[in-house]
């Protein structure tokens, strides 16, 4: 990661593709990071309609968008919806700053998507989400397949599942402690996965600290409330 992409990487939050009267709110809300949601928030018949609504939002972006990082989390590139969410982008004249990455597994997706993105002449950045056990044997190889990533991010859930484990933090302590080492040897940032107990604050506080202490630079978030609590505890 290059100087020109050092930046504060505390927290993000979630718009789903469906919902573009939510991105200025999550914008004033003020984590360091928005990002709008084509895959997990998308069911599969609205696909086409989300993907259409947010390349209109970067063709119309609302004052103050310039303060947070802007990401769009298209489908996994190993599936159709994924090619098309790639393509849509890159034939607009408005494309976001940068992509977050669903269940990457190998470093070679990585860099023939980076290929793909300099023969198009694409300064897209990338953020990259590890949640599945062969993403995880291979985190160190794909933290450093491509100059244009960003951070890695843990998705704990499909993790967890993929163990047959509930996604608590003893569970999945040598994951994120892996993902640490991948992400320092990279010199890159790595982000934990959101809490979602929106009323167990004392919960996101252990969780947010833990994941500090451990080498994590950032959380996410699944409602604006939570944002404050976990910039102090990456501050």
């Amino acid at each position: 990661m290059t100087q020109a992409y050092i930046r504060p990487r505390r927290s993000f939050l979630f718009v789903p593709g469906t919902d573009p009267s939510m991105f200025p709110k999550a914008l004033r809300a003020g984590p360091d990071i928005v990002c709008i949601d084509l895959e997990d928030a998308v069911a599969p018949q609205h696909k086409d309609a989300a993907r259409h609504a947010t390349l209109e939002l970067f063709r119309n972006l609302p004052d103050g968008a310039d303060a947070c990082e802007l990401l769009v989390r298209i489908n996994s590139l190993r599936s159709r919806e994924g090619l098309a969410d790639l393509l849509a982008i890159l034939d607009s004249d408005a494309p976001p700053p940068g992509l977050m990455l669903p269940k990457v597994k190998t470093p070679d997706e990585i860099a023939q998507l980076d290929e793909l993105l300099s023969s198009a002449d694409s300064a897209l950045r990338l953020q990259v989400i590890i949640e599945t056990n062969q993403g995880l044997a291979a985190c160190h190889e794909i933290a450093q397949a491509s100059s244009r990533i960003d951070s890695l991010l843990f998705g704990a859930v499909d993790m967890a599942a993929e163990l047959r484990i509930e996604p608590v933090w003893n569970a999945l302590l040598y994951a994120r402690s892996r993902l640490v080492h991948a992400a320092a040897s990279a010199g890159i940032d790595l982000i934990d996965v959101p809490f979602l107990d929106l009323n167990d604050m004392d919960g996101l506080a252990l969780e947010a600290e833990r994941s500090a202490e451990l080498g994590f630079t950032g959380k996410g978030a699944i409602h604006p409330k939570q944002l404050p609590l976990i910039e102090r505890c990456f501050s």
